[in-house]
């Protein structure tokens, strides 16, 4: 199966439908759209093109059509994310729960957009405590000169 689309998510899969536009009218009055370029299926892997802004908003198409893709016993997925040109934690939590039920995972051709939420994803926490230059700083021991 191989279908391209620059409808929004819900829709590509389905060519006799009309698209479906979706819509949220919260603070930002023009919220992106994700788009699927294209997707094919690779026996139970589903291989998706993603485009366009994955936000808080924007994420819900996404979260149904993995749901679907898992209900249709997809246990593989590619994400192409080369051209995904914004993306929050929206997109993090999106994804997030497609490896814990034991399905494979893999984002390749990441943008910069998606390859600086990675980077920001796999800082450490911060230590608990002040800042680092306002600790005590720790006595020398040994001779001193």
């Amino acid at each position: 199966m191989n279908t391209s689309s620059t409808a929004p998510i819900l829709s590509a899969p389905l060519a006799t439908e009309a698209p479906l536009t979706v819509h949220d009218s919260g603070a930002d009055s023009a919220p992106g759209v994700i788009l699927i370029h294209s997707c094919t299926t690779l026996g139970t892997t589903l291989v998706v093109h993603l485009a366009g802004e994955i936000d808080h908003f924007s994420a819900a198409p996404l979260r149904a059509f993995l749901a679907s893709a898992a209900d249709n016993g997809h246990t593989g997925l590619v994400l192409d994310c080369s051209r995904v040109t914004f993306c929050d934690s929206g997109f993090l939590a999106a994804l997030d729960w497609w490896p814990r039920q034991g399905r494979r995972l893999r984002l390749t051709h990441r943008s910069r957009a998606v390859e600086r939420l990675l980077r920001a994803a796999a800082l450490p926490a911060p230590a608990p405590g002040p800042p680092a230059r306002c600790r005590p700083t720790p006595p020398r021991l040994g001779p001193t000169g």
